[in-house]
C-alpha cells in the first residue's frame, strides 16, 4: 500500500458559494460533501436544505454524516444522524469539508 503525498486541496471560492446557496445545489435539498483526511480516508456528508424543506432552522452549516447513497427515508431520521455542527460556511471549509 502506497502512502498518499499529496495534502487534502483548500476549500475555494466554489465550495464556499455552494455552502451558502442551497438554490444552486445539483441535488437540493440536499448537498454531498466530502473530507479527505491526510492519511487518505475520507469523511462522508451532506448539507440539508431543512428550512426551505420543513422550516427547520438551525442546520444551514451542519454537515450529517452519511452517504448520500445511504441517507434514512425520513426528515426525523435524517436529522437524528451524527452531525458536525459550525456557525458558518467559512467554518466548514476551516475543518475541511468540501463539494463532492
Amino acid at each position: 500500500m502506497t502512502t498518499p503525498t499529496e495534502q487534502p486541496r483548500k476549500a475555494t471560492a466554489r465550495d464556499l458559494f455552494f455552502f451558502a446557496n442551497s438554490e444552486n445545489w445539483p441535488t437540493w435539498p440536499f448537498l454531498p460533501v466530502v473530507r479527505r483526511n491526510a492519511d487518505g480516508t475520507m469523511d462522508y456528508g451532506v448539507l440539508y436544505d431543512a428550512l426551505h424543506v420543513s422550516g427547520s432552522t438551525g442546520y444551514s452549516s451542519t454537515v450529517l454524516l452519511t452517504n448520500f447513497f445511504l441517507m434514512p427515508e425520513t426528515e426525523a431520521e435524517l436529522l437524528a444522524l451524527p452531525k458536525e455542527v459550525f456557525d458558518t460556511p467559512e467554518e466548514m471549509a476551516e475543518a475541511g469539508w468540501r463539494v463532492d
